[in-house]
């Protein structure tokens, strides 16, 4: 053995459908294929939380959709058609989960890690089973008929989707077949980025993820 790290896996942009380009041009998706944990859960990534945490106390958890981040969440999810006062957006339901719970409870390796990724940077990171999505990711609306596993989507929905099938709706549920599960051995792990949140966080959020996930 040579004793030499392996190097980081490349970040790999997903298309953006030219419709979608055109009504918010700065929308982006992308993700990084990455070895599916086999180990514990690593206590550091376990004492990160528990810091996390503590910063998700009352006055900051009712203010944290003012912060620029979340706020542009809210802002996407109107534009979209989602309420966020019904949907809330990914960091608005991680801190309203760390009140009720007064903290986070241990999830497996891989929760762990995207839990970790979404308190650092605000960006949720969606985990698909490598072998079930044909390349990169990227986004594109419904056409009429289109499922999400058991569930039928409105047309003009804004989905994730490979070269070949929707995987599953954009900060909503992901197709069953696309869901890492025990035989898993590689991950995509997918990030987008939108109006109002820099391209940094989103590059962050899933070098966030992969470096929790070797650490397993």
């Amino acid at each position: 053995m040579s004793g030499e790290s392996a190097p980081d896996p490349e970040l790999e942009p997903g298309a953006v459908a030219d419709e979608l380009a055109a009504e918010f041009p700065d929308l982006r998706c992308a993700s990084i294929a990455v070895d599916a944990p086999q180990g514990r859960r690593d206590p550091g990534i376990a004492e990160r939380l528990a810091v996390l945490a503590d910063r998700f106390r009352g006055r900051r958890a009712v203010e944290l959709r003012r912060e620029p981040v979340p706020a542009a969440y809210r802002v996407f999810f109107r534009h979209v058609g989602l309420d966020p006062e019904v949907r809330r957006t990914p960091i608005e339901e991680a801190a309203i989960v760390r009140l009720v719970e007064g903290g986070y409870r241990g999830g497996t390796v891989l929760d762990d890690a995207l839990l970790l990724a979404l308190l650092e940077t605000g960006v949720p990171v969606t985990a698909l089973d490598a072998a079930a999505v044909a390349g990169a990711p990227g986004l594109r609306l419904t056409g009429r008929g289109e499922r999400v596993g058991a569930s039928a989507l409105p047309a003009g929905r804004i989905v994730l989707a490979d070269a070949q099938r929707a995987l599953g709706e954009l900060f909503g549920q992901i197709a069953p077949e696309a869901l890492p599960g025990r035989a898993t051995a590689r991950l995509r792990l997918v990030a987008v980025g939108i109006p109002g949140v820099p391209a940094i966080h989103v590059e962050e959020a899933l070098w966030t993820c992969q470096e929790a996930l070797t650490l397993a």
